[in-house]
């Protein structure tokens, strides 16, 4: 009976550091959020374009060696 009013001692005060820990977090306003947000979506595409083009430059020279 005495371990599980520990746990739950345990719990609440686990609990109540999560909730300390939420309190300090700052928050993004809407417009640096809008900005960030366009800003990854803008590089992943980039990125992913550029991954494109170097697995098809890379896939062609293999089939060019490969076919020799």
């Amino acid at each position: 009976m005495e371990e599980t009013k520990k746990n739950d001692v345990q719990k609440k005060s686990w609990f109540a550091g999560l909730k300390s820990e939420f309190q300090k977090i700052v928050w993004l306003d809407k417009k640096s959020l809008g900005k960030q947000t366009v800003a990854v979506l803008v590089v992943s595409v980039i990125l992913g374009a550029i991954i494109a083009v170097l697995d098809l430059g890379i896939q062609y020279g293999v089939d060019f060696l490969v076919n020799l």
